[in-house]
């Protein structure tokens, strides 16, 4: 009686063991992607959405917690602007009020690409199940990060730099594995040469890194996936 009633107490803890076990599966890391627009910030006019291109991202997460987050992302984005309506002189260290000529009228329409890490911060803890933790299907998001940009075509020299992420996204877990959201960063450069040779330090005002330097805008929609589990049944 005693070794029957032992067994029963030992498979009643084993089945509590999994069933706890089972009640939360986490997962440390997301991959997929976004598409959505890209736009120039520049010398040449460029504003907020202006001469809309096409854009797409890799993306890559590490989940440190359910707040904190690391993202690597591989971005493409085609950015095009003019000069019209904006005064570019032809020779800005002319020594006169014209700047030796009358304006003269640029346009470019070239692709960016970039690669960069970045820290999100979550403002609520995200994910599903796990009442007692507070979390939630959906929440709004910070980043900052930094990486390299390339920007070539239309003719132009290929020309690269560093370039710094700064914007904001919402986040929502339509399964417990599959994400969906919207996300909004600008990138500044390094760089004077993203949009075109001649844009380059067009008012002979040297800048310093990222001061007097291009930037560009990319707004996406986002899908990702849940990989690598964290915390697993124990039926293996």
């Amino acid at each position: 009686m005693r070794r029957l009633t032992l067994l029963l107490l030992t498979l009643l803890a084993a089945f509590g063991l999994r069933a706890q076990s089972g009640d939360v599966l986490e997962y440390q890391q997301e991959i997929g992607g976004g598409v959505g627009i890209a736009s120039y910030v520049g010398d040449a006019g460029g504003g907020f959405l202006t001469n809309p291109g096409l854009a797409a991202s890799f993306i890559w997460r590490r989940n440190l917690n359910q707040r904190m987050v690391i993202k690597t992302n591989a971005a493409w984005g085609h950015i095009s602007g003019d000069t019209k309506g904006v005064f570019i002189p032809e020779d800005p260290l002319s020594q006169t009020a014209a700047g030796g000529a009358a304006a003269q009228t640029i346009h470019f329409s070239r692709n960016v690409v970039d690669v960069a890490a970045q820290f999100e911060l979550n403002f609520f803890g995200y994910g599903m199940g796990a009442a007692y933790k507070g979390l939630r299907r959906w929440t709004p998001y910070l980043l900052a990060g930094a990486g390299f940009c390339i920007g070539f075509g239309d003719g132009g020299e290929t020309t690269g730099g560093l370039v710094l992420p700064l914007g904001a996204g919402l986040r929502y877990k339509i399964k417990p594995r599959v994400n969906v959201g919207f996300e909004w960063t600008i990138r500044f450069s390094s760089t004077d040469k993203l949009d075109h040779t001649h844009l380059e330090d067009p008012y002979g005002i040297r800048g310093d890194v990222f001061k007097n330097r291009d930037a560009y805008q990319l707004m996406l929609v986002t899908l990702t996936y849940d990989i690598s589990p964290k915390l697993r049944k124990c039926n293996n």
